[in-house]
């Protein structure tokens, strides 16, 4: 295939749009967390993450899982772990069963923010979401989003 290729030009144009839709929903919801809470997008996904981790079996997260979950490196999980636990919001422990793990839970503090921030982020991303959904080209992966189903809850 050349370059000039319909399907791949067509496959980069959808990727691109794609790209941009993230990108403004990302930059929208930033903004609103940032200055109504404090939070970026990052500690407000650690946070809501972490919030529902359970007791039961596989129900407390690894930093590779939680790093997967929130799309950031370990290390960059780590040192946002790092910063979140020196406000407060988050306190590290040791894994009963093997001393070696560490876990991460949300402080009552942490979920007291957490509650607070959560329809800030909700309202932003509806906000976002009616916004892009004007753009033509943005407008069928809106709908996509907004068709996709929640996952059935595992606990």
């Amino acid at each position: 295939m050349t370059a000039t290729d319909p399907a791949l030009t067509a496959l980069a144009s959808g990727w691109g749009a794609l790209s941009l839709l993230h990108g403004k929903i990302e930059a929208h919801i930033e903004r609103a967390l940032q200055s109504g809470h404090d939070l970026s997008v990052r500690e407000y996904s650690l946070l809501d993450v972490l919030s529902r981790q359970h007791d039961g079996p596989g129900g407390h997260l690894q930093m590779g899982q939680v790093a997967s979950a929130i799309v950031l490196s370990q290390s960059a999980t780590t040192r946002l772990v790092g910063r979140l636990e020196d406000r407060g919001i988050l306190s590290r422990y040791l894994c009963p069963t093997d001393r070696r793990g560490i876990y991460t839970d949300v402080t009552e503090a942490g979920l007291k923010l957490l509650e607070k921030a959560r329809p800030t982020n909700d309202a932003a991303l509806r906000e976002a979401l009616d916004q892009a959904v004007t753009n033509p080209e943005l407008a069928s992966l809106v709908e996509a989003v907004k068709a996709v189903k929640p996952p059935a809850l595992s606990h």
